[in-house]
């Protein structure tokens, strides 16, 4: 086994804080408005330097680097039915798969959010074409997209306990290190 420096202190920094700030938000949810939107904006920042860090970022930030394809998804599977789980330096496929439902779900529910304000004549969108849309359909979509988040941190939580106890890593550690070690 060697040690890899994985992942670097901004994806780190970003991970750590996109799960505060969602805790946050969906906590404060209800009547503490103005602390769920100061959560939920963090959140819209936080994921929008992830997008662009994914892009310009180090080696195993960017998303070329674990973009998931549908053979290796498969493959990894496999190895997981097997109980031999495949090991790879950066994402393995099934959390890559993760990390890109999570943000599309984190942009949906921030994105609904936003607009949710808009419609009350307050946030960055207030006195756009985003205000006349139907309350109601946003509102529902925002709670929603929400829920869905929490039960997929929920999953990721649960599928870093598994993997890291199937194949022998010290996950959580490596996401506060940054050093993972692989065969």
């Amino acid at each position: 086994m060697r040690t890899v420096d994985v992942w670097d202190p901004l994806v780190r920094l970003t991970h750590w804080s996109l799960m505060l700030s969602f805790v946050g938000a969906y906590w404060f949810g209800g009547d503490w408005l103005g602390l769920h939107a100061q959560f939920g904006y963090i959140v819209i920042l936080l994921v929008g330097f992830r997008l662009v860090w994914g892009i310009v970022g180090t080696e195993y930030a960017r998303f070329r680097s674990f973009w998931p394809s549908v053979k290796g998804l498969g493959a990894y599977c496999k190895s997981l039915a097997r109980r031999k789980a495949l090991v790879h330096v950066g994402h393995d496929p099934l959390g890559s798969l993760m990390i890109y439902i999570l943000l599309v779900s984190l942009l949906v529910t921030t994105g609904s959010g936003v607009t949710l304000f808009a419609m009350e004549a307050r946030g960055p969108l207030a006195g756009t074409f985003v205000a006349a849309w139907p309350g109601a359909w946003v509102e529902l979509i925002h709670h929603l997209a929400s829920d869905v988040t929490l039960v997929l941190v929920i999953t990721h939580v649960c599928g870093v306990l598994m993997m890291a106890k199937v194949q022998r890593q010290a996950l959580i550690r490596a996401m506060f290190s940054g050093q993972k070690r692989v065969p």
